[in-house]
């Protein structure tokens, strides 16, 4: 795997690249919600870095991923961990959980390694999801037990 320049634009477009791919496919949903949400202007990313980036990304995927089945790539957790380690600084890594969460929930659905990049991500970096989520995360309520009603 390729070595960017910590917290550098090509570090956080291989973390923008890993979470258009968590799900095992570029999804046009995902990426449209990088203009829609302009996530790349937000991360001080180019359009023409992002291109680059994703490709590099395959193509180191396609050398030291596990390829259990054809045309399946499986991410270890190692190598997660080793992407994300290449964001340090705290208002990026915040940035990036956030980019990750947009990115993630723009087809509607949740993928399994999407949850699991997210986990990681919240995880490696110390972050809670309501610092960077547009929901609002609440604490559980238990119901209110209800009345007994005679018949």
């Amino acid at each position: 795997m390729r070595h960017y320049t910590t917290d550098s634009p090509e570090a956080m477009s291989r973390i923008v690249a890993l979470a258009l791919l968590a799900d095992g496919a570029l999804d046009p949903r995902e990426i449209e919600s990088l203009d829609r949400r302009a996530i790349l202007d937000k991360l001080g990313i180019s359009h023409g870095t992002l291109d680059r980036i994703t490709h590099e990304f395959c193509n180191d995927l396609l050398q030291c991923a596990r390829s259990p089945n054809v045309g399946q790539i499986e991410l270890d957790r190692d190598l997660v961990e080793h992407l994300l380690d290449d964001i340090r600084a705290p208002e990026k890594q915040q940035q990036a959980l956030a980019a990750i969460v947009e990115i993630t929930e723009a087809d509607g659905c949740l993928n399994g390694g999407e949850a699991i990049l997210i986990s990681e991500a919240m995880s490696r970096w110390g972050l809670e999801l309501q610092h960077v989520a547009r929901t609002v995360v609440r604490r559980a309520q238990r119901p209110l037990p209800q009345p007994a009603t005679s018949v």
